[in-house]
């Protein structure tokens, strides 16, 4: 059991000149001004039962794509292991039709999978999230309620991690 979700707006910072280090009765002093170096995006799975993060990535984005490229990585990780459950917010890249088509794919199914807003599986978000949670799968999605995400184990380490 997987917890994973995504990180935003990571600001890439550098401090303009090293800390001072410690002196008898001094601390150690840190340079306020720094140079931006833009934002990253950290997306990672959390294994819920460890405690340990499983697998990270830092990219520029949060797209579909990129989604998708993490949870193949992550799935890839353990190739022996028999089914998954993943657990993550409702956005809608972590329902996109391309993660669709790969659970199809994972699962050997051979199946018109339809259009994406027009039939089938891909028709709309109701019907791609009803497939991504079918629990007969190998690869079992659970997604948190709509403004509930802080409710998935990730959300916790990523506060941590902030407050480091």
């Amino acid at each position: 059991m997987l917890s994973l979700d995504a990180m935003t707006g990571i600001q890439a910072l550098e401090r303009q000149a090293p800390d001072l280090p410690m002196r008898p009765g001094k601390i150690r002093r840190r340079e306020f001004e720094y140079i931006r170096h833009g934002t990253q995006t950290l997306i990672a799975s959390f294994d819920v039962a460890s405690g340990q993060v499983m697998q990270a990535m830092v990219e520029e984005t949060r797209t579909e794509a990129d989604s998708l490229a993490h949870v193949q990585q992550t799935i890839a990780t353990a190739p022996e292991t028999t089914k998954w459950h993943l657990i993550m917010d409702c956005l809608n890249t972590h329902q996109s039709e391309s993660l669709v088509r790969y659970v199809a794919q994972v699962e050997g199914l051979d199946i018109d999978l339809g259009l994406k807003g027009k039939s089938g599986i891909l028709q709309s978000m109701a019907t791609r999230t009803a497939f991504l949670t079918n629990p007969d799968h190998h690869l079992v999605f659970h997604f948190t309620p709509k403004h509930c995400s802080w409710l998935n184990q990730i959300e916790i380490w990523f506060s941590i991690l902030m407050r480091k």
